[in-house]
């Protein structure tokens, strides 16, 4: 008989994300102003994030009790929160997420070469395309009307 402990697992591994006293690693992700560092283990992020099991081989820090440290400007703080509850818990929440959103936590899932993630999202977004299409039209819409809007037509010459 086989019995499936793993929701009791992920959530153990959530309790470690959220545990300020054991870390061993900080992340500082996003450009300023929109700059955050994260708690982390070197221990999980070296097995769930092929990325960063790179970056830390090449840094492997001498025993001298120095705390580790990388930056990911690519990502946003948003972005990376959901990212990292992905990497310890082994799920994601993407209720509370538009088609934009996604996107973006699918272009840092791609960077860190979170492969198992990135084929979810991408079947998700492939299966919801028509909806998520439209919404980043209408986004695009938006943005591009906004911008004209911007512009002076002072000086513009009709002929």
């Amino acid at each position: 008989m086989v019995e499936n402990f793993l929701p009791k697992l992920s959530q153990n591994l959530l309790d470690v994300l959220n545990d300020e006293e054991f870390y061993d690693i900080t992340i500082e992700v996003g450009k300023d102003p929109y700059v955050k560092i994260f708690r982390a283990h070197v221990v999980i992020l070296y097995y769930r994030s092929p990325y960063l099991k790179r970056i830390l081989s090449t840094n492997k820090k001498e025993n001298d009790k120095t705390l580790a440290h990388i930056k990911l400007p690519n990502i946003s703080p948003e972005i990376f929160q959901i990212i990292l509850r992905y990497i310890y818990g082994g799920n994601v929440s993407l209720e509370e997420c538009d088609a934009l959103d996604i996107i973006k936590i699918l272009g840092a899932a791609s960077e860190l070469s979170l492969h198992e993630l990135v084929t979810y999202l991408q079947s998700l977004l492939v299966e919801n395309k028509t909806k998520w299409i439209e919404e980043i039209l209408i986004l695009y819409i938006k943005q591009v009307l906004k911008t004209i809007l911007s512009w002076n037509f002072k000086n513009i010459v009709l002929i």
